[in-house]
């Protein structure tokens, strides 16, 4: 993969919020002259350091990586999510209405209840675990705090440098004879460098929520069969868990061209993790 970098321009300065995360690493090569800040520089949840450190600077663009993305935790650690997925964007909003500066944010596909088969940019959002409404609360947050914002919401992300599901059915699959994987949850799985090879095109975009991902959807338990020779179908119900999750979640896209067929952005990723172009 060829990768191209954002011309960032003389005196525009851009920041980039939970920069170790998976999406905060696939960020960095299109914005190589970006400030970075992991957790450890800058706690979200902190208002008076979000504020000093957005309005000390005068950032032209905020890019918030940092969230709280275990959504099995968040069901028991629903505090955190909260303060995490939710105050700390609201505390981000109102530095960045305070200094005038733009705001790309990432949401997720769990906003919705899976109800129907997709869901566009306008559909209204029903969570139905306490990731998604975390995530929902962080959205209206930053629609109620200011108004040049971008929200992107996206599903199923996998990448490196952080936990995802590829690399998890890869591990399951070399411990176990076979592994269950779920085929009647869908999505549509998202490669976190296209992801982040768009931002910078939305950046330049109106303000507004959108939606993007690699093209196409799947079950979990043809995603799993992309990677692993023995996965095997099984229901929702067959598994247990603590997280009502979704049946669908595909997102439909409306307002950009789509991104790759997810088919080609796993292959891709899988050639990185055995050592190919990447």
């Amino acid at each position: 993969m060829v990768v191209g970098a954002i011309k960032t321009g003389k005196g525009q300065r851009i920041l980039i919020l939970g920069s170790q995360g998976m999406l905060g690493h696939a960020l960095q090569p299109f914005f190589p002259r970006a400030t970075l800040k992991s957790h450890q520089d800058l706690d979200i949840t902190n208002r008076e350091r979000v504020l000093e450190t957005i309005r000390s600077k005068k950032y032209s663009v905020i890019i918030n990586s940092a969230a709280f993305t275990n959504v099995e935790a968040a069901e028991e650690m629903v505090d955190a999510a909260i303060a995490v997925n939710a105050t700390g964007p609201e505390y981000i909003a109102e530095a960045c209405e305070k200094s005038g500066s733009r705001l790309i944010h990432f949401s997720t596909d769990y906003v919705f209840d899976g109800s129907k088969q997709e869901f566009d940019e306008d559909d209204i959002p029903n969570p139905i675990n306490s990731y998604g409404k975390s995530k929902y609360l962080g959205e209206r947050a930053i629609r109620e705090n200011m108004g040049d914002y971008r929200i992107i919401r996206t599903s199923g992300l996998f990448g490196n440098n952080g936990k995802n599901f590829i690399d998890t059915i890869q591990y399951r699959s070399k411990q176990q004879e076979y592994v269950k994987v779920v085929d009647d949850q869908f999505s549509s799985p998202t490669y976190s460098l296209d992801l982040a090879k768009k931002v910078p095109e939305i950046i330049t975009r109106d303000p507004g929520i959108y939606h993007i991902t690699n093209a196409g959807y799947c079950s979990w338990y043809e995603l799993a069969c992309e990677v692993v020779p023995n996965a095997v179908p099984c229901r929702t119900k067959e598994l247990p868990t603590k997280v009502n999750r979704p049946k669908y979640s595909v997102l439909k896209n409306t307002k950009t061209a789509p991104l790759r067929p997810w088919k080609e952005a796993v292959i891709d990723y899988l050639l990185t993790k055995r050592g190919g172009i990447g």
